[in-house]
This record gives structure tokens, sequence and C-alpha cells, in this order.
């Protein structure tokens, strides 16, 4: 079964402005690439994926994405996250892929093996694979196969939508909740949070 991963990622220098009373530009846009960056590792360690498609406006983080072998599509017009990854799912589609994985960059703790978690119970499609984040209301994984089984439903409270939507299409849901999984990168209570973890890790 092929699965395509698709990371979309906003402009660098504007991504996490919710952090700018903790981080400056500088270095929230260092934070965004770095962010980036260990992700395209991370997936580029997962076999079981196929292709990993970066979506993006930016054209530092496409090229970045191209430098770690990953295929881009170019954002265009405006900017509307639910567009962009249905944009990103059609070209993974025309390339023949079962399934598609969308999985933001701002996941600071994702590990390869969270990955595998995901691609694990992507059996008996039509299913819908949701990660929820900490707080469960948003999402901050989805994997569906076949790919296009929902319409993408991100932005503030996702996470019920995409269930509803999964069940309302037939689909075979499947909750995974991994703490690396659960957080994402956007208040500073969050950023506190991912020091602390690393710097128990030393």
């Amino acid at each position: 079964m092929t699965i395509w991963a698709i990371v979309p990622v906003k402009p660098l220098r504007r991504g996490k402005s919710r952090l700018s009373g903790a981080l400056t530009e500088d270095e929230r846009t260092v934070l965004n690439q770095e962010l980036l960056e260990r992700t395209l590792k991370t997936l580029s360690t997962v076999k079981e994926l196929d292709q990993v498609l970066v979506v993006s406006r930016d054209p530092q983080a496409l090229t970045i994405a191209r430098n770690h072998g990953a295929k881009t599509v170019q954002e265009d017009g405006q900017s509307h996250l639910n567009t962009a990854l249905t944009r990103a799912t059609v070209v993974a589609q025309v390339h023949a892929t079962r399934g598609v994985l969308v999985l933001p960059a701002d996941l600071p703790l994702l590990t390869r093996d969270d990955v595998l978690a995901l691609v694990d119970r992507a059996v008996k499609p039509p299913i819908v694979v949701i990660a929820p984040d900490r707080h469960g209301k948003g999402t901050n994984a989805l994997l569906m196969v076949p790919a296009g089984t929902i319409e993408y439903d991100f932005g503030e409270g996702s996470f019920q939508r995409h269930c509803d939507r999964t069940i309302k299409a037939g689909a075979r849901l499947e909750i995974v909740e991994i703490p690396s999984l659960g957080l994402d990168l956007d208040l500073p209570e969050d950023l506190e949070m991912v020091r602390k973890i690393e710097g128990m890790k030393l």
C-alpha cells in the first residue's frame, strides 16, 4: 500500500505568531526552519512512506523540502490550509497513492515510532486515523486510506469534526493518542513544556 505524507508549512517568517511574546521574529523563523527540517528527517526514516510532499507558499520552505528529497506544491491564491491540503492530496492521487498522512511541521517531539503507530492502524480501508492534540480539540495528524475519504476541516475544534466526517462517510475511525504526537508548538506554555522535556533527555 502506498502512502504519501503531506506536510503543510506556513511562511517561515510568519509562522508561530502566538509565540511573539516569547521569541523575536528572527528566533521564530529559525525555530520554524528547525521544526521543518526535523520533521522531514524523521519522515525520511519511515520506509512505509513512499513520498513526502510539502505544501507551502514560502519559497525558502519549499527549497528546504526539496533539499531533503521531498516533492513540493506551491500554494497560491488566498492562504487557506484546507484548500492547500486538498490540492496536495490531488497531486498525491495523480501519482496513484493509496493513502495520505497529513502531518504539520510543528510537532517538536515527533518520532519515527509515532509515524509508524499511525501507519500500523491504517488497515482494512476505508479508514481514517486521527491523532488529537493534547487538549483533545485539534487534529495533529490525519491519515486516510483511500486518499480523499473525507474533506479536510482543520481549524479550531477540528478533531471532533474530522471524527464526525469519518463516521458520516462510513469509514472506520481509529484514534491514536500519543503524548509526543499530542504536543504541537503554538503557545509559550507549549514551548516551555518542550524545553523541560528536552532538558530531561540531556
